[in-house]
């Protein structure tokens, strides 16, 4: 069974940072790529990041391109996301996802943390 649990969200000004994290179970022997997506409300779902499974290449969407940086660590089957500069529009639920190794989508998700950025 596979489980993904974030922590790390919370309340912060604008201009802080948080550090979100993501564990993994239920995925060994497994080779896959970990993104992070958030969800604000009444907005569609996007992807803010993501990285491979060698954690060689990375993807940043253009709203956190600077601010943000994704990283993961396969021995502790972590990923995080470290966010600076924060911005009230960065405000949102923001969920961790798990791709398998040749799927096209995103096959598991966690149940997401909340992020209130205030002006």
């Amino acid at each position: 069974q596979v489980q993904l649990v974030e922590s790390g969200g919370g309340l912060v000004q604008a201009g802080g940072s948080l550090r979100l994290a993501c564990a993994a179970s239920g995925l060994t022997g497994r080779r896959y790529d970990m993104g992070w997506f958030r969800q604000a409300a009444g907005k569609e779902r996007e992807l803010v990041a993501s990285i491979t499974w060698s954690g060689g290449s990375t993807y940043n969407a253009d709203t956190v391109k600077g601010r943000f940086t994704i990283s993961r660590d396969n021995a502790k089957n972590t990923v995080s996301l470290q966010m600076n500069s924060l911005k009230p529009e960065d405000t949102a639920v923001y969920y961790c996802a798990v791709r398998l190794e040749r799927s096209f989508n995103y096959n598991y998700w966690g149940q997401g943390t909340q992020v209130t950025v205030s002006s």
